[in-house]
């Protein structure tokens, strides 16, 4: 259920970005003091936040109040979050925060932000219910990690967003609680299954998100709405107090309405965490070092860096107004000194149905401890068997029952070795393939989605051609590495055009180098705005 915030007000206008200047230093990875600092790179909500805070020029409880009032007036319409907090409790961290200011004591370097979390992501103060009936009500006793670090480092978290159940979907129609609509066209999906992530990063109604990634659940929802998506390499960032849909291929991801954003937020939870055996050793690099102003580029800034378009995701099944924007951004990489070749990925084609058997598979073995017992509502039953399936046939929605079913049966006795065991040999291939690949380019680059985002209810009855709509991500995920997507372009279609994403992918934790040429292309990329129409008035205030 979504708590009633305050009774909706004019909007109140947040501060517009400010000039940057190329002699700031911006380090992030410690607490800094509470003293004016230089003023942040244009398109940052995070260092703007934080410039507006330390020097004095708005408070944290006036930011707070005026992103409260924006969410007041576009949550009716977009639905992006399953649970809101007591307004008056984020009040009161804001004003903690505006008297920590005051006294001269130091502060987090997202001190201020307001950070929605999708509901599959545990948090202490809040219902997780990973958008299924089966968890309504349930509040776990424990931040996930990546929670628990924003948190540390200053952060508010000011909502749970929806999302398809358990993370099985790709536009939240699969959510047992509500559909979210895309800030675009109030009549289109925004993707999933991080669909509410997107869509409020989108409306402003936060300042960046969490999201989580299996097959493309953080890239696609940001073509859809028009906003920065960044999947990191597996293993970058914790798991833990992640509610598990299929663990091989499971990762945190981040949403801003910009590269540094997402850079950012992706800086302040990443590192090795020992409640996640899987989490990596790497070393977390200062991400921040690339996030400078146009101003100081160089009239070639990405010359010498090989960019690979893969051949596969420019053809057949993909819309033409995407194919357009895709070759658009290639010539753009050429414009700023980049060398671009088409690649050819042969085993692109059969990530598809290797990551649905991984996928379900594990997921029929995950989502076992969801039996009214050990986790979930139960249904009373005379028998235990019976309590059981009724628990489970009550709380699950469709499509987690048929992708149980399908992995349940592909780990079956007899179909193990047909299916499963010959899964796991193409995700090799294709491991093998993208290294190969990148062992050529720096970086490949494809669309994120094969289409705009669509019609509400379009394909809902269409699980195939739904599914078909992960072929540009899940590679990506069966291969383990980072990729981040930003807009590109717009196609036609609602008052304002739909916005395209741009997919680049990158080697095993490179991130910094997918960060460092996305905030160039970015930042270099004209006559694009990226604001969708529902708050276009406002911001241009």
């Amino acid at each position: 259920m979504i708590l009633t915030l305050q009774t909706p007000r004019p909007l109140s206008r947040l501060p517009r970005f400010l000039p940057f200047s190329t002699n700031a230093s911006i380090t992030l990875n410690q607490s800094q003091p509470a003293t004016c600092t230089s003023p942040p790179p244009p398109h940052s909500q995070i260092l703007s936040t934080r410039h507006s805070l330390l020097s004095r020029q708005f408070s944290a409880a006036d930011l707070l109040r005026s992103h409260l009032n924006r969410l007041n007036l576009t949550e009716p319409h977009l639905r992006s979050f399953l649970h809101l907090p007591d307004p008056s409790d984020l009040l009161a961290q804001a004003d903690s925060l505006d008297r920590r200011i005051a006294a001269g004591e130091d502060v987090g370097p997202l001190a201020g932000v307001l950070v929605a979390v999708k509901d599959n992501i545990c948090t202490a103060d809040m219902p997780s219910t990973g958008g299924s009936r089966i968890l309504e009500g349930y509040r776990p006793p424990f931040d996930a990690t990546a929670v628990k670090r924003a948190k540390e480092l200053g952060a508010i978290v000011v909502g749970k967003t929806n999302l398809d159940e358990f993370g099985m979907g790709s536009t939240t129609e699969g959510s047992a609680f509500q559909v979210t609509a895309n800030p675009w066209d109030l009549s289109r999906v925004p993707g999933g299954s991080s669909g509410g992530s997107a869509a409020a990063v989108s409306a402003r109604q936060c300042v960046v998100s969490l999201g989580s990634d299996t097959g493309g659940s953080v890239r696609q929802p940001a073509s859809f709405c028009g906003v920065v998506g960044l999947k990191p390499t597996y293993g970058r960032v914790s798991r833990f107090g992640l509610m598990a849909y299929a663990s091989s291929l499971d990762t945190i991801g981040c949403f801003g309405s910009s590269v540094a954003d997402a850079g950012i937020l992706l800086h302040a939870i990443s590192g090795h965490d020992r409640f996640d055996a899987t989490s990596s050793n790497q070393d977390v690099p200062n991400f921040l070092s690339h996030f400078v102003s146009a101003s100081s580029f160089e009239s070639k800034p990405l010359k010498g860096l090989r960019v690979g378009l893969i051949r596969e995701t420019i053809g057949d099944g993909v819309d033409a107004g995407v194919i357009s924007a895709i070759h658009s951004a290639a010539s753009h990489f050429e414009e700023l000194g980049c060398s671009v070749n088409e690649v050819s990925l042969p085993s692109f084609s059969l990530g598809l149905p290797a990551y649905y058997i991984l996928a379900s598979s594990e997921s029929s073995s995950n989502l076992s401890r969801y039996d009214g017992i050990r986790y979930g509502n139960q249904v009373y039953a005379d028998e235990l068997d019976s309590l059981y399936g009724s628990s489970r046939a009550n709380g699950f929605g469709s499509e987690v029952k048929m992708r149980i079913l399908m992995g349940t049966y592909a780990l079956s006795a007899g179909y193990y070795d047909a299916y499963y065991k010959r899964a796991q040999q193409v995700r090799t291939i294709i491991r093998n393939s993208f290294t190969e690949a990148l062992n050529q380019n720096d970086i490949l680059i494809s669309p994120a989605a094969p289409s705009p985002a669509y019609k509400i209810g379009e394909k809902k009855n269409d699980p195939l051609a739904m599914y078909a709509g992960d072929i540009m991500t899940v590679n990506v995920n069966l291969a383990g590495l980072p990729a981040l997507v930003l807009p590109c372009g717009f196609v036609e279609g609602g008052t304002a055009g739909l916005p395209i994403g741009l997919q680049m992918i990158g080697a095993a934790f490179g991130e910094e180098e997918l960060l460092r040429v996305g905030h160039i292309f970015e930042q270099t990329l004209e006559n694009c705005r990226f604001v969708p129409p529902i708050i276009a008035e406002d911001i241009a205030s």
